[in-house]
C-alpha cells in the first residue's frame, strides 16, 4: 500500500468530495492511479531490492542513467534522472563516497563536470539490475504479458505526447506570466 488509505477508500472519498463537480473522471482516475502505482512501486523497490544495496530510489536512478548512457555531463544526468542539479550534487557526493561514481572535470569546459561509474559501480549495477527486474516481475504479476505490454505502450504514448506538446501547453497556460523561481520548499526567514 502506498499510503494510509487503500486505493478503494481513496476513490470512494474522491467521489464523495467531488461527486457534483463536472470533471473528466476517467482521465482523473488514470493520472491518479499512475501516480499511486508509481509511489507504491517505488516504495516496494526501495524497501526490498534497493535497500539490500543501501540505495535510495534517486541514487539508483542516477546510477542507472550513467550505467545506460555512459560518461555524461551532470546537467544531462539530472535531466535524465528527473531531478534538480542541486539534488544531483548531493546524490552524486553520496555515490562518490561509496566508490560507485566518479566526478570528473569536463574535457573542454572547466565550468562543467562529468559523471561516470567506477568499476565498483559497474559491478553493482550488473549484479543489482537482474534482482531489480525480478521485483518488476513481482509488481506486474497480476497482469498477463499482453496487458503489461499494453500498459507500457499506453504510458509511453502519454510520455511522448508530453515530450512533444507539454512545453507549449505550459506556455499557453502561463500566458505572459513569468514563472516564479523554484524553491526548495523552505520559506524565507523573516526578521
Amino acid at each position: 500500500m502506498s499510503g494510509h488509505h487503500t486505493i478503494a477508500e481513496t476513490e470512494k472519498a474522491v467521489q464523495a468530495k467531488l461527486g457534483a463537480v463536472p470533471l473528466h473522471r476517467e482521465q482523473m482516475a488514470a493520472v491518479s492511479n499512475i501516480h499511486r502505482a508509481a509511489t507504491a512501486i517505488r516504495q516496494h523497490l526501495e524497501n526490498s531490492v534497493l535497500r539490500t544495496s543501501d540505495l535510495t530510489w534517486t541514487g539508483f536512478v542516477v546510477l542507472w542513467v550513467v550505467w545506460i548512457w555512459g560518461e555524461m555531463e551532470t546537467r544531462y544526468v539530472a535531466e535524465e534522472a528527473g531531478i534538480s542539479k542541486g539534488t544531483l550534487t548531493g546524490v552524486a557526493k553520496t555515490l562518490q563516497s561509496r566508490g560507485l561514481l566518479e566526478r570528473l572535470g569536463h574535457p573542454t569546459d572547466g565550468r562543467l563536470a562529468v559523471l561516470r561509474l567506477t568499476p565498483e559501480g559497474e559491478e553493482l549495477m550488473g549484479d543489482l539490475f537482474p534482482k531489480f527486474n525480478e521485483e518488476e516481475v513481482f509488481v506486474s504479476n497480476p497482469l498477463e504479458s499482453s496487458e503489461a505490454q499494453s500498459l507500457a505502450e499506453m504510458r509511453r504514448r502519454m510520455v511522448t505526447h508530453l515530450e512533444a506538446n507539454g512545453e507549449q501547453r505550459r506556455l499557453d497556460l502561463r500566458g505572459d506570466t513569468p514563472l516564479p523561481p523554484r524553491r526548495s520548499g523552505r520559506r524565507a526567514k523573516h526578521g
